[in-house]
């Protein structure tokens, strides 16, 4: 008997990815996925500790599903995942003693004995709390997972995970361990597997992916290599990267594979050099600016898509102006930007000299106008432009499809029915807030 599952996810794609993956996990135990909480035999709320309040968030939703299995007469498993349940598994279970699993992202494999374990201690004791799965086991993950299940025209695929740079204001470390790297065997494999399904698009993730290391000094640019031969895979695309890991044949695979979009995730977080080394992100101004000359060079069509912090502990008005001086140099079509929030564990969290609030809000508003800006310049620069898109969901009316573009532009395209999770030219022809209006490109347009 089919039993419905619900997963609600925050974060990063790394948690979209394990998300998909623990429903895989759960399918041969007779899961299937559905839309809403309301009538789901499981919930799992897969967290996030970067975002600000993650885990007031957590316990704020933990809540609504609480109704829900009251609803049911306790009938529902709830799980915790993720970042925040590696960080406050404990502190869950004490506040939300409802729930009846919490697992950290390395243990997630092991889904089927934790829910077989949570469902004898409910038919015992009638309440959660059963399961805190939260260690970092010596055998990958990896090793135990089913193949994966493609589901349209692009998927993520896990290549790294964990970090071992230590900034001082993220989790990361704690929460996802030291670097681990996946066999490049392992990694084409499923590439193949996940072509063979119908993908034409693979992105590969890791907190550092260019840090993805092979045996025998095989570096992340071969690995990119290697996917590039593989018949039917048309697209490749990778985050997030980090800067100290771009190695030089990295920067040459971008001027080499057609296939590797020319579009790079390059967190920067500050563009001053006090707060760069506050933050212990081992690199300076003057090194981000040239590595992005660099791959500029490499590939003249690059563009770059960063993230940023503003108002982390003694960050001065002078520091700032170098984030926007830095960011009017280098030119970002696509940013995530955020006030810094402390993480509780983490060595910013005990910096003095702690910015206050709205100073933070006005300078984040300051930096958000200047990257909007960018991103709607380069934005309008892409009207008249031909481009391939894959088309991947359906749109708001019928026959219309919606994509990327090779720079992560949403692309809408009407009377474009026939060719969902396929790759097609397309000509743009408006800009609207959030999108880019554009039609199919047929044989006798290209010639006029």
């Amino acid at each position: 008997m089919t039993k419905k599952l619900f997963v609600k996810t925050y974060g990063c794609q790394m948690n979209v990815y394990d998300s998909a993956r623990m429903a895989d996990v759960l399918a041969p135990l007779g899961y299937a996925m559905t839309d809403g909480p309301e009538d789901a035999d499981m919930v799992i709320l897969n967290t996030c500790h970067i975002r600000e309040k993650a885990a007031e968030k957590t316990f704020s939703e933990l809540g609504r599903w609480r109704a829900h299995k009251a609803e049911r007469g306790g009938r529902m498993i709830i799980a915790v995942a993720g970042c925040v349940a590696q960080a406050e598994g404990e502190e869950i279970l004490r506040r939300a003693p409802f729930v009846d699993i919490v697992l950290g992202p390395q243990t997630y494999h092991r889904l089927p004995e934790m829910v077989a374990q949570a469902t004898r201690a409910a038919q015992k004791n009638g309440f959660g709390g059963a399961v805190l799965d939260t260690e970092f086991p010596l055998e990958p993950k990896f090793d135990h997972l089913p193949e994966a299940r493609a589901d349209g025209g692009s998927a993520f695929l896990s290549v790294q995970e964990g970090c071992d740079k230590f900034c001082t204001f993220c989790v990361v470390p704690y929460t996802r361990g030291a670097e681990y790297s996946r066999p490049a065997a392992a990694i084409l494999d499923e590439a193949r597997k996940l072509v063979a399904q119908g993908v034409v698009e693979i992105s590969l993730l890791g907190q550092n992916v260019n840090a993805w290391h092979g045996e025998g000094g095989h570096g992340f640019g071969a690995l990119i290599r290697d996917l590039a031969g593989i018949d039917g895979l048309e697209r490749i695309r990778y985050t997030t990267s980090h800067p100290r890991d771009m190695e030089d044949d990295l920067i040459q695979v971008h001027a080499e594979v057609d296939k590797l979009m020319p579009f790079l995730h390059l967190p920067v977080q500050s563009g001053s050099d006090r707060i760069l080394d506050a933050m212990n992100r081992k690199h300076d101004r003057v090194f981000y600016l040239k590595l992005v000359e660099r791959l500029k060079a490499a590939r003249p069509d690059l563009a770059l898509s960063s993230d940023f912090i503003v108002g982390f502990p003694g960050e001065t008005d002078a520091d700032f102006a170098d984030t926007m001086a830095l960011v009017r140099e280098v030119g970002f079509v696509n940013t995530y930007s955020f006030k810094y929030s402390a993480r509780p564990g983490t060595p910013a969290a005990a910096m003095p000299n702690q910015v206050p609030e709205p100073v933070k809000e006005a300078r984040l508003a300051e930096l958000q106008a200047l990257l909007w800006e960018q991103t709607r310049q380069f934005n309008e620069a892409s009207v008249g432009r031909v481009m391939k898109v894959l088309l991947d969901r359906p749109g708001r009316r019928p026959g219309q499809l919606v994509g990327r573009s090779p720079y992560m532009q949403a692309v809408h395209v009407d009377n474009a029915g026939s060719l969902l999770h396929q790759v097609a030219e397309v000509r743009v022809l408006e800009v609207h807030p959030n999108s880019l209006k554009a039609e199919l490109v047929t044989p006798e347009r290209m010639r006029a």
